[in-house]
């Protein structure tokens, strides 16, 4: 996973730029009306404070207009009934951003907007649209960056005590829940799922202290941390990190480790996200000498495929998505037999 782009506009020039796009520019393309309220919020839900890294958001009402600018907030919202108007693409060119595990979630409603962020949030293209509550728990903002969203709209930042795209996928799910004013089926959702995952443990008890690591190629190898999504994946399914992993990584979501390192990578099972099928690793001798290789402990996924892209989302409607199509291969991983591979 990428991070967002560094952010090099000023506070007062991004400022300035919102305010005068907003109020005067006639370039800009007009916003959409305020949609009425799709949903109607649970007694007493709102408004609601939400806590979080620079301080504090209260929404008042329930939101008409939300833009997210967190990578994978626009699944909670559709999950508990809310459209956006727009979202920032990070995997893939869906429509909207929705992938494939949200269509039926999207139902008949226009895709939202997507925003690209390659050089940096688009602030007065976001001011334009109007919106009443920004979000982005799933994301890198920086305390200028919100600042500047804060002049437009309420805005919720990622929580503290997580690293940039940190925040697990239910405690985004139940943020989203309260910032809406449906926090009670958030919660429901969130225990739906993570029966799910129960079912798995159960069905899989050979998963359980099984060692286990997400990982890809990038300046060498790249391992993903404890407070990853992808690793929280893996626990969530039974599986427990490779010893020293936390150290490695730090307060990052992931780090790529020295050859010195590689014994991380030889588990039980590691699920490897690659763009060539493991072409690459199998011509890499190091890792061709690990048990992890020799006895095919690995599952390979494409990262540009809708499962690479699930897997990577990490959400309230990817997760299933996603456990229906990884289970079997990981079950096949783990169980150290050269014939069966995942």
């Amino acid at each position: 996973m990428s991070a967002a782009s560094p952010r090099s506009r000023g506070l007062a020039v991004a400022l300035s730029a919102v305010l005068v796009l907003a109020g005067c520019s006639g370039g800009a393309e007009p916003a959409a009306p305020s949609p009425e309220p799709a949903i109607t919020p649970e007694r007493g839900a709102l408004p609601a404070t939400i806590e979080h890294r620079y301080g504090s958001t209260t929404v008042p009402e329930v939101p008409r207009r939300v833009v997210t600018v967190g990578f994978t907030d626009q699944d909670a919202l559709l999950a508990l009934g809310v459209v956006p108007v727009a979202t920032t693409r990070w995997l893939g060119d869906y429509p909207g951003a929705v992938g494939p595990w949200a269509r039926d979630a999207l139902g008949d409603a226009d895709p939202p907007e997507v925003l690209r962020d390659d050089n940096g949030i688009r602030f007065e293209r976001i001011a334009a649209l109007e919106p009443d509550l920004i979000l982005g728990l799933y994301s890198a903002m920086t305390r200028e960056d919100y600042d500047t969203l804060s002049a437009i709209a309420p805005t919720i930042a990622p929580p503290e005590g997580h690293p940039d795209f940190g925040i697990p996928w239910q405690d985004l799910t139940t943020t989203v829940g309260r910032a809406v004013g449906r926090p009670a089926e958030a919660r429901r959702l969130v225990a739906e799922v993570e029966g799910r995952f129960a079912e798995v443990r159960e069905r899989h008890p050979e998963f359980a202290g099984a060692g286990a690591v997400v990982a890809t190629l990038h300046e060498g190898y790249f391992v993903y941390g404890p407070d990853d999504p992808r690793t929280r994946v893996l626990a969530g399914l039974g599986f427990s990190p490779p010893p020293g992993l936390d150290t490695v990584v730090g307060d990052e979501f992931g780090a790529s480790v020295s050859r010195e390192r590689a014994e991380l990578l030889d588990t039980d099972a590691v699920v490897w996200l690659t763009t060539d099928g493991g072409d690459t690793l199998r011509k890499d001798p190091l890792y061709n000498r690990m048990r992890v290789a020799r006895e095919h402990r690995e599952v390979l996924v494409d990262e540009n495929s809708d499962v690479g892209r699930a897997f990577s989302h990490v959400s309230v409607l990817s997760l299933p998505y996603l456990l229906d199509r990884l289970t079997p291969r990981l079950d096949a991983a783990v169980d150290g037999d050269p014939a069966t591979t995942g």
